[in-house]
């Protein structure tokens, strides 16, 4: 399975760090866009000066660790689509350039199911998304949860917990299926 990852869901360090890591261990294929690394790039400008070295660094990890995840299209292509938010055109377009089956994302509103479904797409909230593979699979997502916590810790020197920080990165119920676990 292939999927574009929406800016919403690579801008957030844990979030990204959790699909990536499913996706390392052949969850799906993670596809994106170099708009939509830009788009991440700019937000994370909002940080300040560390906060855009960061992720630039983290950008360019990101090409060399998935360095087949950028798809490209033609104009023509997003010139034929529509969505009720234009600017998220070159989404579906990245979508449908990488033969893309899904579309991670939180934006609901800018992602009808019915036109997402004539082009061949379908759209999934990165919480249930992800809960779905740990059901499938809880000893995988797990594991990548486990690494995640222990990055967050040594990044952060905080004492993170499992279930505030999925919350927090907008993983309430895959917060509370892994800590129960």
């Amino acid at each position: 399975m292939k999927a574009v990852l929406d800016t919403c869901v690579i801008y957030p360090t844990v979030l990204r760090q959790m699909l990536l890591g499913v996706a390392a261990q052949g969850a799906f294929t993670p596809l994106w866009s170099a708009r939509i690394v830009g788009e991440w790039l700019r937000a994370a400008e909002k940080l300040g000066p560390q906060g855009a070295a960061q992720a630039r660094a983290e950008a360019a990890q990101l090409a060399l660790d998935w360095p087949d995840a950028q798809v490209d299209w033609p104009l023509s292509l997003e010139s034929r689509l529509w969505l009720p938010d234009a600017a998220d055109l070159h989404v579906l377009a990245a979508a449908i350039a990488g033969s893309a089956d899904l579309i991670i994302t939180f934006n609901v509103r800018d992602f009808p199911r019915n036109i997402l479904a004539e082009e061949g797409v379908s759209r999934a909230d990165p919480d249930a998304f992800l809960l779905g593979l740990w059901q499938a699979n809880p000893e995988m997502v797990g594991h990548v949860a486990g690494q995640v916590l222990a990055q967050a810790r040594r990044l952060s020197g905080e004492d993170w917990q499992m279930r505030p920080l999925l919350k927090k990165a907008r993983l309430p119920r895959l917060a509370k299926a892994v800590a129960a676990a």
